[in-house]
């Protein structure tokens, strides 16, 4: 196998050729044909994220097809496509998992984290976090799914069944759940980077009822408001935008520090919550709905090769929606 692999924090990603590895009991291997990168591949190339494995291979938008099946495997097949997300194994006894909570668990693994992920030709997976994805679907529009879609999906509910939903970031994450909210029949506010015209463009091409720069006010209050940016700064920001009762999620696993805010823009019983992760009847349940959602994933490809050129581009905001390393 090949990958691109993260020798040490902050330095640039090394192609490299690696031993063909097998699956052990439980574990599949996925031959990957698509792997998104993301905003939280970032926070580990950074060493932003406390104990990664190192050296480690990123990536956990994974689209692949399975190649190899380790000892007590069932459910899936030879040849059968599926998708490995973060969450890449739980223990399966801590109190979360057993109280179906296992984004909670005390032992978790996350793939391109804590477990070698997508930058490469081939992953070993839990067979437990492989989700079938059937045929229906190109490989690189379903990559971001696994992570923009289901975090996305997960920070969609806790938000509520608000019908004015902002969104503060519109990237992977949220171009994708923007187009979800719209099929539930909510109306959208989307505030990207102050002056980011041409993402508001975007916004706007896929029916938000409004869009602007986090500086700028929204027509009306909102119910709910999800931040997919990692800017500590716009949590009281999106406090001032929600309504009496209303809602902030933060939805990244990684924010600059939040600064100190009067405790009036929370008061009257507004909420300030976080997401941490998924389980895996997140994914079931959203990869389910995908087909009868239309979602429209706008993505940029890179060979995976260019796996530094993708995480350059993403963290300057060079392109809309998602990057996509194709082998």
């Amino acid at each position: 196998m090949k990958a691109m692999v993260l020798k040490k924090p902050k330095t640039p990603l090394e192609w490299t050729e690696l031993p063909d590895r097998q699956p052990g009991t439980g574990q599949v291997r996925v031959k990957v044909l698509a792997c998104g990168v993301c905003r939280t591949d970032l926070h580990v190339f950074d060493g932003e994220l406390p104990d990664p494995k190192s050296p480690i291979i990123l990536g956990h938008e994974i689209v692949g097809r399975i190649d190899a099946i380790g000892p007590d495997v069932t459910g899936l097949a030879m040849g059968e496509r599926v998708g490995i997300p973060w969450l890449g194994h739980t223990d399966g006894v801590c109190p979360y998992c057993k109280s179906n909570r296992e984004n909670l668990c005390d032992a978790p693994l996350f793939t391109g984290y804590t477990r070698d992920g997508g930058f490469a030709t081939a992953v070993i997976a839990d067979a437990r976090f492989a989700f079938p994805l059937g045929e229906t679907g190109s490989d690189e529009s379903l990559a971001p799914l696994l992570c923009a879609g289901l975090i996305g999906w997960r920070s969609l509910k806790i938000a509520g069944e608000g019908k004015k939903l902002g969104i503060y970031g519109f990237g992977a994450a949220g171009h994708i759940v923007a187009q979800v909210a719209k099929w539930q029949g909510r109306e959208v506010y989307a505030f990207t980077r102050p002056g980011d015209v041409g993402t508001q463009d975007f916004a706007r091409r896929l029916g938000v009822t409004w869009a602007g720069g986090s500086d700028e006010t929204a027509p009306q209050l909102l119910d709910a408001a999800i931040i997919y940016a990692t800017v500590g700064e716009l949590v009281p920001v999106a406090l001032k935008a929600v309504h009496k009762g209303g809602r902030v999620v933060c939805a990244g696993i990684h924010m600059s520090d939040i600064p100190s805010f009067p405790y009036q823009i929370l008061w009257e019983e507004r909420q300030l919550l976080s997401v941490a992760n998924l389980t895996r009847a997140d994914g079931i349940e959203f990869l389910r709905l995908v087909p009868k959602m239309g979602i429209v994933v706008k993505t940029t490809t890179y060979p995976l090769q260019h796996a530094n050129k993708a995480l350059e581009d993403l963290r300057a905001g060079r392109f809309d929606g998602a990057a996509v390393l194709v082998p």
